[in-house]
C-alpha cells in the first residue's frame, strides 16, 4: 500500500505515477464500500488490488537487489519501518485516544487487545480466532481494517528468506527461481479454493490462502526483469483495457454475499496484473490512472486507508451500532481525506526525509510502547472514562458466556464435539447455541456432584438449528455437521439425545400472508427437500421444519433413545441487559434500573405449545425454561433482585446464573439407576 522511496544500498523501482493511480482505485474502492456499501458493492477488492502492487513494487527491489550489490534484510526491514510506522503509530495513537473516551469497558478492552495484536502485525489472527456468533459486528471494530497490513507484513517475514534462498540456487537464466516461485503461487491459490468454503473465515484471514495475491505481482516483477517491455502498442493498449475491466467486474459482480476470495479473487488480482504489466505507455494507464488526481489519491492512498475505517466505525459506535446516516458518512470520508493529506505532508514525508538511524529506532520504540498499552488495556490495567458501576454490571453480564468452559474435545463421525463427566447414560444434548449456554451447568455438575449426572456430549453449532434438511446459505456447514452428529446420535454409544435451539428465533416469524410470493433473502433459513426450497420466512418451511423435527424425534424413539425437546427461554430486546444503558457516548452515560420482570409475547407462548404437541406426538419429554423463570401471569425473571441482569443479550442466560440456577436441565443429564 506505502509508495516507494529510495533508500541507501536497496534498488527501488522506477516511479510510475500509473501504480499510484492504480492505488488510487484500490483505495476509493475500499472506502466507498465501507461508506457507500449499497453503492460500492464489491469495493472490498481494493485490498486484493493492494496486495498485488506491493507484491510487485516489493519484489521489484528483493530482485534488484540481489542481482546488484545484495540484499541486506536489516536495511529491508529498516526501510519498511521508516515507511509503514510513521502513518500507523499517529493513526493508532488518536484510534485508542478516542476509544477511551468514548468506549465502554469491554469494547475498550477489545480495542488494547487489537492495538496490541496491531502493533505486533498479528492483528488478523486475532480476529481470525474471535470470528464467531458472538463476536462484536466487525463494523464497531476501529483497527479491524489493519488486518490487511498484518498479512502484508507476515508475506514479508517469509518472502525475502524464501526468494534470497531460491536465488543462490537459481540455475541457469534463473529459471528454478521461478519455478519456485510458481509452485508457492500456486500452493497458496489452491488452498484458498479449497478452504474458501469450509473455512471462510480463515481464508479470509489466514496469510496462506491470501498469499497468491501477493505472489502473483511478485511473479510480475521477475518477468519483468527478465524481459524487455512490450514493443507492441496493441498489446499494451490491450492489457490496460483487459486488466480495467476486469477490476470494474470485480467491482460490479462480487458481493460480500460471495465465497471469497476463492475464484473470485482473479478478477481484481488479474486484472491489476494486467494494468501493470502494460508500462507507463499504455493510454488509460498514462491518461486515466496517470492524471494528477489519480496520482494525488495514490500518494495519499495508505494514510487514507488508515484514517478513513476507525472514522467509519466510531460514527457507527456513536450510533448504537446503527448505520450513521449518509451525512454522516460523507463527512467522516472528507473528514478521513484531509487527515490522510495532512499525515502524507507532515508525518510521512517529514520522516522520509530525516536520514539519522535514531529514526528507526524512535519508530520501532514507538510501536513498542503501543504493544505495552495495548497490553495493559487487554488486562484491565488501563480503565476506560466510562466507569460507572451499573454499567460495569452491564458489561460483566454482556461478557459472561464459558462456553465450552472446559470440557474436553472428542472427535465422533469426523465432527469435533465436546464431553464432560463419565459413566452412564451418555446424554448427548444437540443444537445451537442456545444448548451451548447451558455447558456450564453440566460442567457444574459433574464437577460438584460427579455421581449424579453421566457422560455429556455437546455437538452444537451456532445459528445452525438441529433439523433435518433446515439449512441457511451463510454457513454451509450446518447440514454437513447435523447429518454427522444424527448418525452419532442413532449409534449405540448414546442413550439420551437432548434436543434445543432458539425456535423462536428460527419460527416466531408470523403467518405468510395468502397468496405472499415475495422470495426471501439468501441468507434466511429455509427446509429443503425434492422440490426445492421452502423458505421459512414468505413461505411453508416452517411447517415442513416442524414436520421434520417430529419425524426426527420418532426416528431417535425407535432406535431406543430417550429424548427430550427443550424450549425456547424468554427472549427480545426487554431481556437485552445492554438497553439499560443510557446517556451519551460523547458526554455521561449510566446504567438505568429496570423491573426485575418481562412479559412473555403471546407469539412465543404459542410456539411453545406448537412444540410442546411435536415432543408428545413425536414421544419426547419436555423441558420448559419458562416454567422456571416465569410466573404463571407471564412475567419473566430478566434481573435477580438486586437488579444484576440474568441475561447475556436479548437471547441467551449468562453462565453466571446457568452454572447455578438452570436446574431444569438437570432431569435429563441424571444418572439413572
Amino acid at each position: 500500500m506505502p509508495r516507494p522511496e529510495e533508500q541507501s544500498h536497496l534498488a527501488h523501482p522506477k516511479y510510475r505515477p500509473d501504480i499510484d493511480g492504480l492505488r488510487a482505485i484500490a483505495v476509493l474502492s475500499v472506502v466507498g464500500f465501507h461508506a457507500f456499501p449499497h453503492w460500492v458493492k464489491g469495493g472490498f477488492i481494493g485490498v486484493d488490488i493492494f496486495f498485488v502492487i506491493s507484491g510487485y513494487l516489493i519484489s521489484t527491489i528483493i530482485f534488484g537487489s540481489l542481482a546488484g550489490e545484495g540484499f541486506g534484510y536489516r536495511e529491508f526491514y529498516a526501510r519498511r519501518i521508516r515507511r509503514i510506522f510513521p502513518a500507523l503509530l499517529v493513526v493508532m495513537a488518536a484510534t485508542f485516544a478516542f476509544g477511551w473516551y468514548a468506549l465502554l469497558a469491554d469494547e475498550f478492552r477489545q480495542l488494547g487487545k487489537h492495538l496490541l495484536a496491531s502493533a505486533g502485525f498479528v492483528v488478523n489472527l486475532a480476529l481470525w480466532q474471535e470470528a464467531g456468533y458472538f463476536d462484536t459486528a466487525a463494523e464497531s471494530k476501529p483497527l479491524l481494517h489493519l488486518w490487511s497490513l498484518a498479512v502484508e507484513e507476515q508475506f514479508y517475514i517469509f518472502w525475502p528468506v524464501f526468494l534470497g534462498l531460491a536465488w543462490r540456487f537459481r540455475g541457469s537464466q534463473g529459471r528454478h527461481l521461478g519455478t519456485w516461485m510458481w509452485v508457492a503461487t500456486g500452493l497458496s491459490f489452491f488452498l484458498n479454493v479449497y478452504a474458501v468454503h469450509r473455512h471462510p473465515t480463515a481464508t479470509f484471514y489466514s496469510p496462506l490462502p491470501r498469499m497468491w495475491e501477493l505472489a502473483a505481482g511478485a511473479l510480475l516483477a521477475w518477468n519483468a526483469l527478465r524481459r524487455e517491455p512490450h514493443r507492441n502498442w496493441y498489446r499494451r493498449e490491450l492489457r490496460s483495457v483487459g486488466g480495467l475491466l476486469l477490476i470494474v467486474l470485480g467491482l460490479v459482480l462480487i458481493q460480500r454475499t460471495k465465497a471469497f476470495p476463492g475464484w473470485w479473487a482473479l478478477l481484481p488480482v488479474l486484472g491489476a496484473c494486467l494494468c501493470i504489466s502494460a508500462g507507463p505507455g499504455a493510454w488509460i494507464n498514462r491518461r486515466l490512472l496517470g492524471s494528477r488526481i489519480a496520482v494525488w489519491f495514490g500518494l495519499i492512498s495508505y494514510p487514507l486507508y488508515l484514517w478513513h475505517w476507525p472514522l467509519l466505525a466510531y460514527a457507527r459506535v456513536l450510533e448504537s451500532g446503527s448505520d450513521p446516516a449518509r451525512i454522516v458518512r460523507i463527512a467522516a470520508v472528507l473528514a478521513a481525506i484531509g487527515l490522510a493529506w495532512i499525515t502524507y505532508r507532515y508525518v510521512e514525508r517529514g520522516l522520509r526525509q530525516h536520514k539519522g538511524s535514531f529514526v528507526v529506532g524512535g519508530l520501532a520504540t514507538g510501536m513498542v510502547l503501543a504493544a505495552v498499552v495495548g497490553a495493559l488495556t487487554f488486562a484491565r490495567a488501563l480503565p476506560s472514562r466510562n466507569d460507572d458501576p451499573g454499567l460495569q454490571d452491564v458489561v460483566a453480564a454482556s461478557a459472561d458466556w464459558a462456553y465450552p468452559d472446559g470440557m474436553r474435545t472428542v472427535k465422533v463421525e469426523g465432527e469435533t464435539i465436546y464431553r464432560v463427566g463419565e459413566g452412564r447414560p451418555h446424554v448427548l444434548l444437540m443444537g445451537d447455541s442456545h444448548i451451548e449456554q447451558f455447558g456450564p451447568r453440566a460442567v457444574e455438575l459433574a464437577e460438584r456432584q460427579p455421581g449424579s449426572v453421566g457422560t455429556m456430549f455437546f455437538a452444537t453449532r451456532g445459528a445452525c438449528p438441529p433439523i433435518p434438511h433446515v439449512l441457511e446459505d451463510r454457513d454451509p456447514v450446518c447440514g454437513e455437521r447435523f447429518d454427522r452428529t444424527q448418525r452419532f446420535a442413532l449409534g449405540p454409544q448414546v442413550d439420551v439425545v437432548v434436543i434445543g435451539g432458539c425456535w423462536t428465533c428460527y419460527f416466531d416469524i408470523g403467518d405468510p400472508a395468502p397468496g405472499a410470493a415475495a422470495a426471501p433473502p439468501p441468507d434466511n433459513y429455509y427446509y429443503l427437500d425434492m422440490r426445492g426450497r421452502h423458505p421459512l420466512r414468505g413461505g411453508d418451511g416452517v411447517a415442513r421444519s416442524m414436520e421434520s423435527l417430529e419425524l426426527f424425534i420418532r426416528l431417535l424413539r425407535a432406535a431406543g433413545k430417550e429424548v427430550y425437546l427443550q424450549l425456547t427461554i424468554p427472549v427480545g430486546p426487554d431481556f437485552e441487559p445492554r438497553t439499560r444503558v443510557a446517556g451519551n457516548r460523547l458526554g455521561v452515560m449510566h446504567a438505568t434500573p429496570v423491573s426485575p420482570t418481562a412479559p412473555l409475547l403471546m407469539s412465543q407462548q404459542q410456539l411453545r405449545e406448537r412444540l410442546r404437541q411435536v415432543a408428545e406426538r413425536g414421544g419426547a419429554k419436555v423441558i420448559d425454561p419458562v416454567a422456571a423463570l416465569c410466573t404463571p401471569e407471564g412475567q419473566c425473571l430478566r434481573t435477580l433482585p438486586d437488579g444484576t441482569p440474568i441475561y447475556k443479550d436479548a437471547t441467551h442466560l449468562r453462565a453466571a446464573y446457568v452454572r447455578q440456577s438452570a436446574t431444569f436441565l438437570d432431569p435429563a443429564l441424571e444418572a439413572r439407576k
